[in-house]
């Protein structure tokens, strides 16, 4: 379906008094883009990254923006008619961009081609073909809007750290699982059992459609929402066994706070691999895995980003 993106500057009366204004038009389904929601979202959850695209929030941080949609056809050109001369009426003007469902929903698979990582992986887009013949492993991955496709430093460093320590293991755990590609990985290397889990309710959904795109079924991978650091029954069920390999491609600050937890949960023996660390803030996490207990046996840099492989002796 094809639709009118219409977008108004709320200017200095603010994004409530054109809310106002547009309902009174009878306009609803509005989308408000407000750069003090920003610094609000930026300041409250801080802990969760390392870099903010500075440009990019100088440029938002003065947005008023209200969006809504209005079909392109008939009856909304026609609605945008009436609508244009009474927005005028009140000081604003409106910019309009046409688009498709596509446009949002599919043009990103554009960008997703199969990508080969490390020595044995081939990660696959749900809808393409894997080359024939093929003599790494395929990963399928469908990581929908919501979650990463593999191809970011961090995710690599992971993946490649991982597949000359997944065959044979009893059991992994994927901390922040996403799209599952961690967990799924491991276990299509030689994993025999994986847990994931995460704090976006999306990520249950999307990590077990993933691994049944891989032939993976539910008894040799669980997946859980909640925050490993707080959700008490998380926690019980993720202490419940001694874990081989973990896995925790987050931030700094989060790999930071979940190392004395992992150290506990870890085999003797047994594998952390984090990611998700930019630099200037190595020395750090180095400092918080020794204190736990935990030997770096390797280090690994791409861009601007590092991944450590510790062993729990």
């Amino acid at each position: 379906m094809e639709w009118l993106e219409v977008s108004i500057e709320a200017g200095a009366r603010g994004t409530e008094s054109l809310c106002c204004t547009l309902d009174e038009l009878g306009v609803s389904g509005l989308v408000i883009e407000d750069g003090s929601d920003l610094e609000d979202f930026i300041a409250n959850y801080r802990q969760y990254w390392d870099y903010i695209d500075e440009e990019l929030t100088e440029k938002l941080r003065d947005r008023r923006l209200v969006k809504f949609y209005l079909s392109d056809d008939e009856s909304g050109r026609a609605e945008l008619d009436r609508l244009r001369p009474l927005l005028e009426k009140e000081g604003y003007s409106a910019a309009i961009v046409p688009l498709r469902d596509e446009d949002w929903e599919n043009n990103w698979k554009l960008y997703y081609k199969p990508m080969k990582i490390g020595k044995r992986l081939l990660v696959v887009p749900e809808w393409e073909a894997a080359p024939e013949p093929e003599e790494r492993t395929v990963l399928r991955l469908n990581p929908g809007l919501s979650f990463g496709t593999g191809s970011h430093p961090s995710t690599r460093m992971c993946l490649e750290a991982l597949e000359d320590r997944a065959e044979g293991a009893g059991n992994a755990l994927d901390l922040g699982c996403g799209s599952g590609i961690l967990a799924i990985a491991a276990l299509k290397l030689g994993t025999k059992t994986a847990l994931g889990c995460d704090i976006d309710e999306k990520a249950a959904s999307s990590a077990l459609e993933n691994a049944a795109l891989n032939g993976i079924g539910g008894g040799a991978f669980e997946v859980y929402n909640g925050d490993a650091l707080a959700d008490e029954k998380l926690r019980a069920r993720i202490g419940a066994e001694k874990w081989e390999l973990v896995f925790a491609n987050i931030v700094a600050d989060v790999i930071i706070a979940l190392c004395p937890d992992v150290s506990r949960w870890l085999s003797d023996g047994g594998f952390f691999i984090c990611s998700g660390i930019i630099d200037g803030r190595e020395n750090e996490v180095l400092k918080t895995l020794d204190a736990a207990g935990l030997t770096v046996i390797e280090s690994r840099r791409e861009e601007n980003w590092r991944c450590f492989t510790a062993r729990k002796a």
